[in-house]
């Protein structure tokens, strides 16, 4: 599903957080989003869920405005931070939960926590711990196996490499290529992490003080060279 930004604006006081003229991203990219701290990626990926409302300007997914209709919302999974979990249940309960919202069947849920399993290693299907008592790498392996649940056509994460381990970090890389090959998925990932992001992503745009100012094409090692040197030029 194609992702279109137009006019997009938000500021906070006096600081402009997002200011996006006009952005396109294809169906079926696998998006990659890079910048400092306070650059604005959660910002901007809290608009394009409806969970912040801009000052003016639009985001649509798939045609259809996220500020004016819900249609969207079965399409689109994603996990921002902790905030998306309900921590007193434990991780299958959580999980039967947003599959009962989602209309997932019972046999649907256990065959697409059996394909996660190699990002996974079934280290979040304990049943006797609560969320709010797993590690951060695992908080985050449960957010991001709850974003993919329903199969959506459209998947967004904010840094979720953070807090895993080297393995998982590989394991999720690997995931997230073979979701976008074989769904045909559009996939938005913001990461710190130049490697991963370059590794993965097809297109990544660079972020400075709320504003796109580098569009670039992965696959072709330009990207990480033009991302180096531009963080370099700040340090």
């Amino acid at each position: 599903m194609k992702i279109v930004l137009d006019q997009l604006r938000k500021t906070y006081g006096e600081k402009t957080a997002v200011d996006v003229p006009h952005f396109e991203i294809e169906s079926g990219t696998l998006f990659g989003l890079v910048g400092n701290n306070g650059a604005g990626k959660s910002t901007l990926f809290r608009l394009m869920l409806d969970l912040s409302k801009p000052d003016t300007g639009t985001v649509t997914i798939g045609g259809t405005d996220v500020a004016r209709s819900e249609a969207w919302k079965g399409d689109v999974g994603a996990f921002l931070d902790e905030s998306f979990l309900i921590d007193y249940l434990t991780p299958m309960e959580f999980f039967r939960f947003v599959a009962r919202v989602s209309g997932i069947s019972d046999s649907d849920l256990s065959e697409q926590l059996r394909l996660l399993r190699p990002f996974t290693k079934a280290e979040i299907e304990d049943e006797g711990k609560y969320i709010r008592d797993l590690s951060s790498g695992l908080k985050q392996k449960v957010g991001i196996v709850a974003a993919l649940l329903q199969r959506p056509s459209v998947l967004i994460l904010d840094e979720p490499f953070n807090f895993l381990d080297p393995g998982s970090q590989i394991a999720l890389k690997r995931l997230l290529v073979e979701y976008n090959r074989d769904r045909r998925a559009t996939i938005l990932v913001s990461s710190h992490n130049l490697q991963h992001t370059v590794d993965i992503s097809q297109r990544i745009a660079l972020m400075e003080r709320g504003r796109l100012i580098q569009d670039l094409r992965g696959g072709d090692g330009s990207a990480k060279e033009a991302l180096e040197s531009y963080f370099e030029s700040l340090s």
